[in-house]
Formats: C-alpha cells, structure tokens, sequence
C-alpha cells in the first residue's frame, strides 16, 4: 500500500457496516485515520509499511458477507506489520483466536476461567459419537469459526442431532470443516454477561436478555428489524460490577496479546461462572450506553486510545 509518510491509525477491517461510529468519535477527537478494507487488496511484503498505529478488527463472521478469505490476508499483513515493528493494536495472536473458538477455549482454560465442556470435531459421524459424551442431557454444536452466534444450535436429543446432520451439508453448519459439540448450561435467567476491555482493562460490563437466541451482536448494524418475529436480545450495562475473575481475564488479553476484546460468560442457576466466548471486533450497543449514568462510551473510549498511541508513535 502507498501511504504518506504522516503517521495515522489504519483500521484494518472488512465490514463497512461496523466501522461508522469508530470513524465518527476519531474524527471528533481530530486523529488522522485510514480506513484499510481487507475484504480484497495486495501488499508488497518486500517494502517497508507506513507509519502508525495499525488496529486489527478482522471479524470471524467475515464470510457472512461474502468475505471468506479477509482473515487470510490479514494474518501476514499483520505478521508484515509486526516483523516490522509497527503498532498493531490487537496482533496475530488476537486474529488466531478470533477465528477459532476451540483455541479461545484452550487459552482461556489456561488462565482458570472456566468454560463449558467442550469437545472438537472433524465429520458427522464424529459428531453423533461426541454427542454421547452428554448422555440424555441437552447440548450445542457450533462453528469454529462463527461470529454474531452463527451457527450456533442447541440440540435437545439425538434423534434432533442425526436429522439435523441428514438434512444439511456440513459446509452449512462450519466454514472451516470443524465443529464444537459443547455442553448446554442454562444461563440463570436466560441472562449473559459481556464484559468490555479496552487498552487491555476492564471498561464495563453489559448483561444482556438473550431471549433464548444465540444471535447477540451488540451494534446496531446487527438489530433485528421490528417486522420479523424474532425478538432483539436487550442490553444493559451493569452498575458497580466486580466478579474475581475480571484480573484473570486481563492477564489472558496481555498474554494474548489482545488489548480491545469483548469477553463473554454466564452463571448457571447455582451461580458457576462459565466463559465461552472472546470478541476481539468488539462492537457496543449504543442504546445501553445511552441509558446508563456514568457517560460511558465504548468507541470514544476505543477512539482516544487509539489517539494516546499514535502521539507515543509520533
């Protein structure tokens, strides 16, 4: 890519969509940005990269949209950027577990967070055999790489799951050929909680009404239009919120080298937290923000800090 040698924050993404209130808040705060869409480009990797602050937010839903292959021109633009010794807000490492929900269940198991069962399949027969492994009990499959709860099926016997795996190719339930077949635990009040992290720290966390979907996307680009029958989850953040396991989840995001990241978890009825979910194109629901006292703000949050490094790159 041909850039001026003035240094500004390029975001490195492949939704349009998504990227309207990061832009809004760095132009209030008067930071020079480029706006780096992956769903398509080229890279000469044999020519220095410009200068900057360079922040990651390669989503896994990506091939939603019809942009399958972004994530994979993203991994060596950022190892190009990071052998370079550019600024990479949310690094390859962050990339790598934002398309892969068995490796985000490994690394955070890895911290002494506790996740749900979980077992990692190849093939549908495979599935059927790993589905024994909860006996009668209700469970989940999923996608490895998904996004915006895509994918995600709770099965309530067997017989639902071999109908299921007869009546649909596979390349519909998984991108990437691997599939989670995952222990279900009723979230107390059918309630989760997302907690936000920002330069590395806990920001707010926000519990949102899940109305028993999977589909929980917190931007507004992601709402449920008010003709479909379907119900928007409902989103709130949470005054005065403190759980043990906020200093463990931080010391995952610096480990892994993640500094923006939403991470999610629920609390079965006797109050067992199980996390299962890291975001690192985190997105903030507006609606939520507005409604609470404290003034806070996601993206103008993301947006100064985003700021605060360009001036340390000068």
């Amino acid at each position: 890519m041909k850039e001026s040698t003035a240094s500004k924050v390029y975001i490195i993404h492949e939704n349009e969509e998504w990227l309207a209130p990061l832009k809004e808040n760095l132009e209030k705060n008067q930071t020079d940005y480029h706006d780096w869409n992956l769903s398509k480009g080229k890279v000469d990797l044999t020519e220095l990269p410009p200068n900057g602050v360079f922040y990651n937010r390669m989503s896994a839903s990506s091939f939603t949209r019809g942009n399958l292959h972004a994530k994979d021109l993203t991994a060596p633009i950022l190892a190009w950027l990071e052998a370079n010794n550019r600024r990479v807000v949310n690094s390859r490492r962050a990339l790598q577990l934002e398309v892969s929900k068995a490796e985000q269940h490994i690394a955070l198991r890895q911290f002494g967070l506790k996740t749900p069962k979980t077992i990692v399949v190849v093939g549908k027969e495979e599935v059927i055999d790993a589905s024994y492994s909860f006996g009668d009990r209700p469970f989940i499959i999923k996608p490895n790489m998904g996004g915006k709860g895509h994918g995600v099926t709770l099965i309530n016997s067997r017989q639902e799951l071999e109908l299921l795996l007869e009546s649909t190719p596979l390349n519909e339930l998984t991108v990437d050929g691997v599939i989670l077949v995952q222990e279900y635990i009723p979230p107390k009040n059918q309630r989760i909680v997302r907690m936000e992290f920002i330069a590395g720290k806990f920001y707010y966390a926000v519990q949102i009404d899940t109305g028993g979907s999977f589909e929980l996307c917190p931007a507004d680009a992601c709402e449920i239009p008010s003709n479909s029958i379907s119900k928007s989850p409902e989103f709130t953040i949470l005054e005065n919120f403190n759980i043990p396991e906020i200093k463990k989840c931080e010391a995952f995001l610096v480990a892994n080298s993640i500094e923006i990241a939403g991470i999610e978890f629920l609390e079965d009825e006797e109050g067992q937290r199980y996390f299962y979910d890291v975001n690192t194109n985190t997105n903030y629901n507006v609606g939520a923000e507005e409604r609470n006292e404290e003034g806070l703000e996601g993206m103008k949050r993301v947006a100064g800090f985003l700021r605060e490094e360009l001036e340390k790159v000068g």
